[in-house]
């Protein structure tokens, strides 16, 4: 991976979001930038803007196991580029914390429609709402489940 190329990216997200930027994390492999929740979408839209034309996964992960425990939610977004040769390598991570009792972030569906199913399957498995989703519903479990989303780590499985 370009680290001149990484500079420049982080750069144009910094100019374009300002003080929404909460954190950047730079590794070999990937490049993590946590933004406020209202910022999600403008930082995708940069990053589409950029070359990263598609979204390779969106997951979610549950804070309050953490010590000390933390009541919210981490979305994140990974985006890379098929359509940038320069890009092809380079993965450029979108995160935003949400708290437990109000899971909603903007779904990216309209920026990236490759995140479609991934939305979904985060919905479903942690309760988190993407609000303008344009087909928000189950995806994997039964229709007939009716308890808690199974990755949260509250959740307990009957009989265990």
């Amino acid at each position: 991976m370009s680290e001149s190329k990484i500079g420049y990216i982080v750069n144009e997200l910094k100019q374009a979001l300002g003080e929404s930027i909460k954190e950047v994390k730079i590794d070999k492999k990937m490049t993590k930038i946590t933004v406020e929740k209202d910022a999600l979408v403008r930082a995708a839209s940069v990053l589409k803007g950029l070359g990263f034309d598609h979204v390779k996964g969106v997951t979610g992960i549950d804070l309050i196991a953490l010590k000390p425990p933390e009541d919210s939610f981490e979305v994140m977004y990974h985006a890379g580029s098929y359509s940038v040769q320069e890009l092809a390598n380079i993965i450029v991570t979108i995160a935003t914390r949400i708290p437990r009792n109000n899971p909603e972030v903007p779904s990216l569906t309209s920026i990236w429609p490759s995140c479609e199913y991934h939305e979904r399957e985060t919905y479903e498995m942690f309760g988190i709402i993407f609000s303008g989703h344009p087909n928000l519903k189950r995806l994997l479990l039964p229709e007939w489940w009716s308890d808690a989303p199974p990755l949260r780590k509250d959740y307990r499985p009957p009989g265990r």
